[in-house]
């Protein structure tokens, strides 16, 4: 006979585990450990402040490789157990080596400086931790993120029955724009096989200056893998109306269809911002869904000078903006806005335990009706303390302040015959390159722009943004920090010139020289 056996014991006794868990306890927020809280937090924003006062560079120039090894040492199973010591371990892991876009010579993404206003409420938001998906877990956060997106709809000016919602960024703004395009178009098919032959026949048109996310949405909702079309764009990278006009008359006439035109305000490279009003009408007389990428420009809306570049914004049928770009704010904020909040029922699904159908009778705001997330931060909170604190008129105005930057800038690069300069941009960037005027150096352009920006960056000076026009390498300038002054663009520029030369001048040489030999 088989005697059975069982599993031993390994688990700490009682008495171990209610210790260990009294000790967890403490590091968990709540009325005996508010002490605790305002010392760690104090510490960690005395840390921040001290390299923000201190850091003389954007970057270190760290690579990669030199950095994995410091993070992959970290033993996760072996707590430190004091937060002093995790923030001196940070120090190494992160902090000394972190990226400062508040620095006046980080010139590379839509990366901004962030309103102290919205920090605050970064600090107030986290420790609450309201989730934003139903009234019972957010209460005044749901009203406070209405307002918001209310205030947003209005500054557009896309009407009483606009409404939205906040979401992780730009990419997911544009997705879910696109989602409710394709159940509007998809609306009169009821039957799932019209619903089926429908769908690879859909398309999308957008600037060929667009933001990849518009190709990479229309992937993710199943549409066919030519469903996006990049329509031409005109000497200032805005996307041409003729073309949106003849690219809709050819899909029907090959029996496609368009389910939405993407307009950009404020292309990512070039900042330029397409003829929406002209795209207003098009879409209108096609009865095609008109979104409108303002993720960069939405900054725009607060702006005293410049708010006209939007016109035609307001005839919109969905807008996605960025607060985390051009207002100032820590990543992240951004929100999806629509002109009838009917279309919003697309992203709706009701579950018993979260928001059952009946709480639409009662009238109680569930916002996840709206979204396609469920667990949301409360974002919203940062930007409302910023206009309550600096209110829009500040905003516009640093707003404002880098784009005449940027103007300056362009006339600076523009006026220097070592560099090409491509269009003046309607907002804040400067694409540009290295350009030997004659010589052999010519045909180097193209590595001799990668190395500087490579070496640029290495160096830890500067950091400057790099892409492609025309098949071309170029380098590309992206003010976004009002701090930035002309003297600081021109001595990044010095720089790219002396290590773009640098590269121009090794290459030809040794080319001479084994020719010569």
């Amino acid at each position: 006979m088989t005697v059975p056996t069982y599993p031993v014991e390994t688990t700490a006794p009682p008495p171990v585990r209610a210790t260990a868990a009294a000790a967890a306890r403490a590091q968990l927020l709540h009325d005996g450990s508010v002490e605790q809280y305002r010392r760690t937090l104090a510490d960690g924003v005395d840390r921040v402040a001290r390299r923000v006062a201190t850091v003389d560079q954007p970057v270190t120039g760290i690579t990669p490789a030199e950095l994995a090894p410091l993070v992959d040492r970290v033993d996760l199973d072996r707590p430190l157990g004091d937060a002093g010591a995790a923030l001196d371990e940070l120090e190494d892991v992160y902090l000394r080596d972190a990226v400062w876009f508040h620095h006046p010579r980080y010139l590379a993404h839509l990366n901004c400086p962030v309103a102290i206003p919205a920090l605050l409420g970064e600090a107030v938001l986290t420790a609450v931790n309201s989730s934003l998906d139903t009234w019972d877990q957010s209460a005044g956060a749901t009203l406070i993120e209405r307002r918001l997106i209310d205030w947003t709809a209005t500054r557009i000016g896309l009407g009483p029955n606009a409404d939205g919602v906040f979401t992780s960024g730009g990419s997911q703004s544009n997705l879910q724009a696109l989602l409710l395009a394709r159940e509007e178009a998809c609306a009169a098919a009821i039957d799932p096989a019209a619903r089926a032959e429908l769908l690879p026949r859909l398309r999308v048109l957008t600037s060929a200056a667009g933001h990849f996310s518009v190709q990479k949405s229309a992937k993710l909702l199943g549409l066919a893998p030519d469903a996006v079309i990049a329509v031409a764009t005109d000497p200032q990278r805005r996307v041409r109306p003729s073309a949106v006009r003849d690219e809709i008359a050819r899909c029907r006439q090959a029996g496609l269809v368009v389910m939405a035109v993407v307009g950009t305000a404020g292309t990512t490279d070039f900042g330029s911002i397409d003829p929406l009003a002209e795209l207003a009408g098009i879409c209108a007389a096609a009865d095609v869904w008109l979104h409108v990428d303002a993720a960069y420009g939405c900054g725009l809306l607060v702006s005293t000078t410049r708010r006209h570049l939007l016109d035609g914004i307001e005839r919109a049928d969905s807008v996605t903006v960025d607060y985390h770009k051009s207002f100032f704010q820590p990543v992240s904020s951004s929100a999806l806005l629509v002109r009838d909040r009917r279309a919003l029922r697309h992203a709706t699904y009701h579950a018993d335990y979260l928001n059952p159908a009946r709480m639409v009778e009662q009238r109680i705001p569930n916002q996840v009706d709206k979204s396609l997330q469920t667990t949301r931060r409360f974002d919203a909170l940062k930007l409302w303390l910023t206009l309550r604190v600096m209110g829009p008129d500040a905003l516009g105005a640093l707003f404002d302040e880098v784009v005449d930057r940027a103007a300056d800038a362009w006339e600076l690069v523009s006026e220097d015959p070592r560099f090409e300069v491509v269009t003046r941009s309607s907002l804040s960037t400067v694409v540009f390159r290295y350009l030997p005027t004659t010589g052999p150096g010519r045909e180097l352009a193209d590595a001799a722009n990668l190395y500087a920006r490579e070496a640029l960056a290495a160096s830890g000076l500067a950091v400057v943004a790099g892409t492609r026009v025309d098949g071309r390498h170029f380098l590309k300038f992206t003010l976004l920090n009002p701090a930035t002054t002309v003297e600081d663009v021109g001595h990044v520029l010095e720089l790219i010139a002396h290590h773009a030369g640098r590269y121009v001048y090794d290459h030809t040489a040794a080319d001479l020289t084994c020719h010569v030999g």
